[in-house]
Protein backbone atom coordinates (compact mmCIF):
# COMPACT_ATOMS: atom_id res chain seq x y z
CA UNK A 1 0.00 0.00 0.00
CA UNK A 2 1.03 3.54 -0.87
CA UNK A 3 -0.22 7.28 0.41
CA UNK A 4 0.60 10.26 -0.20
CA UNK A 5 3.98 11.81 1.43
CA UNK A 6 3.96 14.94 3.40
CA UNK A 7 6.62 16.17 6.09
CA UNK A 8 5.35 14.28 8.70
CA UNK A 9 3.28 11.64 6.87
CA UNK A 10 5.38 9.20 4.17
CA UNK A 11 4.67 6.51 1.98
CA UNK A 12 3.49 3.00 3.78
CA UNK A 13 5.61 -0.01 1.60
CA UNK A 14 6.99 -2.58 3.25
CA UNK A 15 8.31 -5.88 1.97
CA UNK A 16 8.63 -9.58 3.29
CA UNK A 17 11.95 -10.09 5.57
CA UNK A 18 12.33 -13.12 3.09
CA UNK A 19 13.31 -10.61 0.56
CA UNK A 20 16.84 -9.92 1.41
CA UNK A 21 17.57 -13.99 2.52
CA UNK A 22 20.08 -13.80 -0.35
CA UNK A 23 22.66 -11.44 -2.05
CA UNK A 24 21.61 -10.49 -5.39
CA UNK A 25 25.42 -10.05 -6.64
CA UNK A 26 28.33 -11.94 -4.24
CA UNK A 27 30.32 -9.31 -4.48
CA UNK A 28 27.04 -6.85 -3.42
CA UNK A 29 27.07 -5.46 0.45
CA UNK A 30 24.01 -5.89 2.75
CA UNK A 31 22.85 -3.45 5.35
CA UNK A 32 20.49 -3.49 7.84
CA UNK A 33 19.69 -0.82 10.30
CA UNK A 34 17.13 -1.19 13.45
CA UNK A 35 15.94 0.68 16.51
CA UNK A 36 15.24 -2.54 18.20
CA UNK A 37 14.02 -1.20 21.77
CA UNK A 38 16.12 -2.92 23.91
CA UNK A 39 14.16 -6.26 22.50
CA UNK A 40 10.36 -5.11 23.91
CA UNK A 41 7.20 -6.34 21.61
CA UNK A 42 5.57 -3.45 21.09
CA UNK A 43 2.19 -3.37 18.97
CA UNK A 44 0.65 0.00 19.74
CA UNK A 45 0.69 3.05 21.72
CA UNK A 46 -0.73 1.51 24.85
CA UNK A 47 2.33 -0.78 25.08
CA UNK A 48 4.54 1.90 25.97
CA UNK A 49 2.43 2.46 29.12
CA UNK A 50 1.79 -1.66 29.96
CA UNK A 51 5.28 -2.15 28.78
CA UNK A 52 7.20 -0.08 30.46
CA UNK A 53 8.55 -2.02 33.31
CA UNK A 54 10.28 -4.23 30.64
CA UNK A 55 12.64 -0.68 30.47
CA UNK A 56 13.65 -1.74 33.71
CA UNK A 57 12.44 -5.23 34.86
CA UNK A 58 13.44 -8.31 33.04
CA UNK A 59 11.02 -9.88 30.95
CA UNK A 60 11.28 -13.53 29.57
CA UNK A 61 10.03 -12.91 26.66
CA UNK A 62 12.85 -10.48 25.46
CA UNK A 63 14.92 -13.76 25.08
CA UNK A 64 12.30 -15.02 22.48
CA UNK A 65 12.21 -11.38 20.74
CA UNK A 66 16.14 -11.43 20.73
CA UNK A 67 16.13 -15.30 18.98
CA UNK A 68 13.32 -13.05 16.69
CA UNK A 69 16.06 -10.39 15.42
CA UNK A 70 19.28 -12.84 15.41
CA UNK A 71 17.41 -14.78 12.94
CA UNK A 72 16.45 -11.79 10.82
CA UNK A 73 20.12 -9.98 10.99
CA UNK A 74 21.94 -13.18 10.65
CA UNK A 75 21.29 -12.43 6.59
CA UNK A 76 22.87 -9.14 6.12
CA UNK A 77 26.50 -8.30 5.88
CA UNK A 78 26.71 -5.34 8.40
CA UNK A 79 24.15 -4.75 10.87
CA UNK A 80 23.76 -0.97 12.96
CA UNK A 81 21.65 -1.33 15.84
CA UNK A 82 20.44 1.35 18.26
CA UNK A 83 18.62 1.11 21.84
CA UNK A 84 20.32 -2.43 22.65
CA UNK A 85 21.28 -3.10 26.30
CA UNK A 86 25.08 -3.66 27.49
CA UNK A 87 24.60 -5.91 29.97
CA UNK A 88 22.45 -5.30 32.95
CA UNK A 89 19.32 -6.43 35.08
CA UNK A 90 16.91 -5.53 32.29
CA UNK A 91 18.58 -7.88 30.22
CA UNK A 92 19.00 -10.62 32.53
CA UNK A 93 22.75 -9.15 32.31
CA UNK A 94 23.25 -9.94 28.49
CA UNK A 95 25.15 -8.00 26.41
CA UNK A 96 22.75 -7.91 23.60
CA UNK A 97 25.46 -6.84 20.90
CA UNK A 98 27.42 -9.73 21.64
CA UNK A 99 24.27 -12.43 22.19
CA UNK A 100 22.68 -11.18 18.06
CA UNK A 101 26.09 -11.72 17.02
CA UNK A 102 26.46 -15.23 18.26
CA UNK A 103 23.11 -15.94 17.62
CA UNK A 104 23.32 -14.37 13.73
CA UNK A 105 26.74 -16.51 13.49
CA UNK A 106 28.50 -13.14 12.80
CA UNK A 107 31.99 -12.86 13.89
CA UNK A 108 32.43 -9.21 14.36
CA UNK A 109 30.84 -7.13 16.83
CA UNK A 110 31.52 -4.27 18.45
CA UNK A 111 29.08 -1.89 21.56
CA UNK A 112 29.10 1.35 22.53
CA UNK A 113 27.72 2.37 25.85
CA UNK A 114 25.67 6.03 25.80
CA UNK A 115 24.16 6.00 28.79
CA UNK A 116 25.36 3.97 31.68
CA UNK A 117 22.82 3.37 34.71
CA UNK A 118 25.36 0.84 36.36
CA UNK A 119 22.98 -2.69 36.79
CA UNK A 120 19.93 -1.05 35.69
CA UNK A 121 20.42 -0.27 32.18
CA UNK A 122 23.02 0.34 29.63
CA UNK A 123 22.12 2.05 26.69
CA UNK A 124 24.19 1.23 23.83
CA UNK A 125 24.26 1.29 19.90
CA UNK A 126 26.19 -1.58 18.51
CA UNK A 127 27.69 -2.85 15.17
CA UNK A 128 27.56 -6.24 14.18
CA UNK A 129 29.63 -7.97 10.68
CA UNK A 130 30.11 -10.50 8.86
CA UNK A 131 33.67 -8.34 7.63
CA UNK A 132 36.39 -7.86 9.44
CA UNK A 133 36.69 -3.73 10.18
CA UNK A 134 39.87 -2.27 9.54
CA UNK A 135 39.23 0.37 11.93
CA UNK A 136 36.71 1.16 14.58
CA UNK A 137 35.97 4.46 16.26
CA UNK A 138 33.28 5.35 18.80
CA UNK A 139 31.59 9.03 19.04
CA UNK A 140 29.88 11.14 21.90
CA UNK A 141 27.83 13.29 20.01
CA UNK A 142 27.49 16.69 20.83
CA UNK A 143 24.16 18.57 22.93
CA UNK A 144 23.13 16.53 25.67
CA UNK A 145 24.76 13.36 26.49
CA UNK A 146 23.45 9.80 25.92
CA UNK A 147 23.72 10.01 21.73
CA UNK A 148 26.73 8.04 20.05
CA UNK A 149 28.17 7.22 16.88
CA UNK A 150 30.33 4.31 16.01
CA UNK A 151 32.44 4.51 12.21
CA UNK A 152 33.53 1.89 11.41
CA UNK A 153 35.76 1.46 8.45
CA UNK A 154 36.39 -1.55 5.65
CA UNK A 155 39.34 -1.53 3.21
CA UNK A 156 42.50 0.20 3.00
CA UNK A 157 43.34 1.51 -0.17
CA UNK A 158 40.00 2.85 -1.65
CA UNK A 159 38.19 2.42 2.22
CA UNK A 160 34.42 2.52 3.14
CA UNK A 161 33.31 4.49 5.88
CA UNK A 162 30.09 3.13 7.56
CA UNK A 163 28.79 5.50 10.60
CA UNK A 164 25.69 4.32 12.72
CA UNK A 165 24.19 6.86 14.90
CA UNK A 166 21.35 7.50 16.99
CA UNK A 167 20.72 11.36 16.61
CA UNK A 168 18.49 13.79 19.20
CA UNK A 169 14.95 14.63 19.01
CA UNK A 170 15.43 18.19 18.55
CA UNK A 171 16.73 19.91 14.73
CA UNK A 172 19.30 21.98 17.06
CA UNK A 173 20.65 19.30 18.32
CA UNK A 174 20.55 16.83 15.08
CA UNK A 175 22.24 19.59 13.31
CA UNK A 176 25.22 20.14 15.99
CA UNK A 177 25.42 16.33 15.77
CA UNK A 178 25.09 15.89 12.16
CA UNK A 179 27.84 18.76 11.63
CA UNK A 180 30.00 16.65 13.67
CA UNK A 181 29.57 13.54 11.39
CA UNK A 182 29.57 15.88 8.17
CA UNK A 183 33.80 16.53 9.82
CA UNK A 184 34.09 12.20 10.10
CA UNK A 185 33.52 11.34 6.73
CA UNK A 186 34.66 13.95 3.96
CA UNK A 187 37.80 12.51 3.65
CA UNK A 188 36.41 9.40 2.79
CA UNK A 189 35.83 8.44 -0.48
CA UNK A 190 33.20 5.89 0.23
CA UNK A 191 29.97 6.73 2.77
CA UNK A 192 27.28 4.44 4.02
CA UNK A 193 25.35 6.69 7.12
CA UNK A 194 23.04 4.22 9.20
CA UNK A 195 20.50 4.74 12.24
CA UNK A 196 17.12 6.10 14.13
CA UNK A 197 17.83 9.83 12.84
CA UNK A 198 14.71 11.04 14.20
CA UNK A 199 13.69 13.06 11.31
CA UNK A 200 13.03 13.03 8.00
CA UNK A 201 14.71 12.28 4.38
CA UNK A 202 14.38 15.84 2.76
CA UNK A 203 15.82 17.70 5.73
CA UNK A 204 18.94 15.49 5.78
CA UNK A 205 19.41 15.86 2.42
CA UNK A 206 18.31 19.36 1.63
CA UNK A 207 18.17 21.16 5.15
CA UNK A 208 20.89 19.94 7.40
CA UNK A 209 24.75 19.83 7.41
CA UNK A 210 24.48 16.89 5.36
CA UNK A 211 23.53 18.70 2.59
CA UNK A 212 26.44 19.62 0.95
CA UNK A 213 28.36 16.00 1.34
CA UNK A 214 27.19 14.24 -1.31
CA UNK A 215 24.60 12.09 -0.28
CA UNK A 216 21.87 9.85 -1.35
CA UNK A 217 18.45 8.85 0.67
CA UNK A 218 17.79 4.78 -0.01
CA UNK A 219 14.31 5.44 0.54
CA UNK A 220 11.70 7.77 1.69
CA UNK A 221 9.66 5.56 3.60
CA UNK A 222 7.49 5.40 6.66
CA UNK A 223 9.27 3.08 9.68
CA UNK A 224 7.33 4.53 12.28
CA UNK A 225 5.58 3.49 14.38
CA UNK A 226 6.07 -0.22 13.47
CA UNK A 227 1.94 -1.71 13.92
CA UNK A 228 1.14 2.44 11.92
CA UNK A 229 4.26 3.47 10.00
CA UNK A 230 3.22 7.55 9.43
CA UNK A 231 7.03 8.76 9.98
CA UNK A 232 10.37 8.50 8.19
CA UNK A 233 12.76 8.33 11.27
CA UNK A 234 14.84 5.44 9.95
CA UNK A 235 17.98 5.78 7.27
CA UNK A 236 20.69 4.50 5.35
CA UNK A 237 22.31 7.20 2.89
CA UNK A 238 24.99 6.64 0.95
CA UNK A 239 27.50 8.34 -0.89
CA UNK A 240 25.69 9.57 -4.70
CA UNK A 241 27.93 7.42 -6.67
CA UNK A 242 27.60 4.37 -5.23
CA UNK A 243 24.70 2.27 -6.86
CA UNK A 244 21.49 0.39 -4.46
CA UNK A 245 20.18 -2.59 -6.18
CA UNK A 246 17.93 -3.06 -3.73
CA UNK A 247 16.13 -1.05 -0.23
CA UNK A 248 13.28 -2.18 1.49
CA UNK A 249 11.42 -1.23 5.24
CA UNK A 250 10.83 -4.87 6.18
CA UNK A 251 7.65 -5.88 8.01
CA UNK A 252 9.17 -6.86 10.92
CA UNK A 253 6.82 -5.70 13.54
CA UNK A 254 8.45 -6.22 16.77
CA UNK A 255 10.33 -2.88 18.08
CA UNK A 256 8.49 -0.10 18.07
CA UNK A 257 10.40 0.96 14.30
CA UNK A 258 11.03 -0.71 11.98
CA UNK A 259 14.03 -2.38 10.48
CA UNK A 260 15.62 -0.73 6.98
CA UNK A 261 17.31 -3.11 4.10
CA UNK A 262 19.68 -2.31 1.55
CA UNK A 263 21.95 -3.59 -0.92
CA UNK A 264 24.82 -1.81 -2.65
CA UNK A 265 27.20 -2.50 -5.42
CA UNK A 266 31.24 -2.24 -3.58
CA UNK A 267 33.13 -0.13 -5.34
CA UNK A 268 35.70 -1.79 -7.47
CA UNK A 269 38.63 -1.09 -5.10
CA UNK A 270 36.74 -2.00 -1.90
CA UNK A 271 38.30 -5.19 -0.47
CA UNK A 272 36.25 -6.55 2.39
CA UNK A 273 37.95 -9.99 4.71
Amino acid sequence: MTTKASRTHFPVQLCPPDDFLHKQNPNHLTLLSYNMQVGIHTRHYQDYLYKSWQHLWPSRSRLQNLQRIGNLIKHFDVVALQEADGGSFRSHFINQIEYLANLAGQPYWYQQLNRNLGRLAQHSNGVISRYHPIAIETHALPGLRGRGAIAVQFGTRDPLLLVMMHLALSKKGQDQQLRFVSHLIQRYPHVVLMGDMNTHTSRLLTDSPLSSCGLKAAHARATFPSWQPQRCLDHILVSNHLNITRVGVLDFPLSDHLPVALEIELPGNVELH
